[in-house]
């Protein structure tokens, strides 16, 4: 019979691709650097390939290796999917389900998310992740998320995404700002006038792309790190700025003296869509959740009188 890796050792191999020390791999393993060591060789001698390229103290992946970390981590990824299928006997919407969301999207919507499940799936055990979307959609390729909850488009490559919701942007300004012409043309707008959030936000290229911000000039060169603190910008009478609908409707501008209204460019909208991968088990799982969190969106970004 021929000889197969084994689960551990690629799970070692894992390990030590992602912390690229064989001290902290090991630890992270719970075994000794010598223990992790010899896997790894071991590994090697049963694939018949050298993974490492090693000195005395550094070692670098071949490319071969990464490709073997590669499909390692997909097998890994099954392994645990079987395992959860095996746990939950094939029931969707049971055992661990973990949910990365965006920080532009999680405060307004994860709490009634959470909720939710725990009243319809009360076997499903939702596990959350705030985090930017660069960093959530690698997480959910390397197997680490379920799902990613995000607002769209944007590249994915071979993930599956869904639009579930629109969510429209709205101008906000200084209520004694209404009568200096915020609402017409944005190309007549003073220079540096409108406030947005730092760059790794998609929420900035949304809106930058929505709201026809051509004009880079009209856009301040202070970026905001949170949409707190783009509300006391806005408040301190420094510029205006947009924001989605959801936040506005979650009270994001309460105890402030600011006012929203429909962004100039009219259908200014972002796509609030979810992610996963194709190629996972959990596909009936995902569909249902993807619909519950499609309920929470219809609320969350429908349109209020000021």
């Amino acid at each position: 019979m021929k000889r197969l890796p084994s689960i551990k050792q690629l799970q070692y191999l894992l390990a030590l691709h992602e912390h690229q020390h064989f001290g902290r791999a090991a630890d992270a393993c719970y075994v000794g650097q010598s223990t992790l060591s010899a896997a790894i060789a071991s590994l090697e001698e049963t694939m018949e390939t050298q993974l490492l390229e090693r000195d005395h103290k550094t070692f670098i992946f071949t490319a071969l290796g990464e490709d073997v970390v590669r499909l390692a981590r997909h097998i890994i990824e099954q392994c645990e999917e079987l395992t959860d299928f095996a746990k939950s006997q094939g029931k969707p919407m049971t055992g661990p389900f973990r949910l990365g969301c965006i920080p532009t999207i999680a405060p307004f919507v994860l709490g009634e998310v959470m909720t939710l499940c725990r009243e319809r799936f009360p076997e499903l055990q939702l596990l959350l992740r705030e985090d930017t979307s660069d960093n959530s959609l690698h997480a959910l390729s390397e197997g680490r998320l379920d799902m990613v909850l995000l607002a769209l488009p944007y590249e994915t490559g071979v993930l599956h995404t869904e639009v579930l919701q629109q969510d429209a942007f709205n101008l906000v300004l200084h209520k004694d700002w209404q009568d200096r012409g915020f609402n017409q043309d944005i190309n007549q707008w003073p220079d540096e006038s409108i406030f947005l959030l730092e760059r790794e936000h998609c929420l900035t290229g949304h809106a930058v792309k929505a709201c026809e911000l051509e004009d880079s000039r009209k856009v301040n060169p202070f970026f905001a790190t949170s949409l707190h603190t783009l509300t006391q910008m806005v408040n301190n009478k420094l510029g205006v700025t947009f924001m989605p609908q959801m936040a506005i409707n979650s009270g994001v501008l309460e105890g402030t003296e600011l006012i929203s209204q429909p962004a100039s460019a009219g259908q200014a909208y972002r796509d609030i869509g979810v992610a996963w991968r194709p190629t996972s088990s959990k596909a009936r799982s995902y569909q249902q959740m993807a619909a519950l969190i499609g309920e929470v969106l219809v609320k969350k970004c429908r349109a209020r009188a000021c």
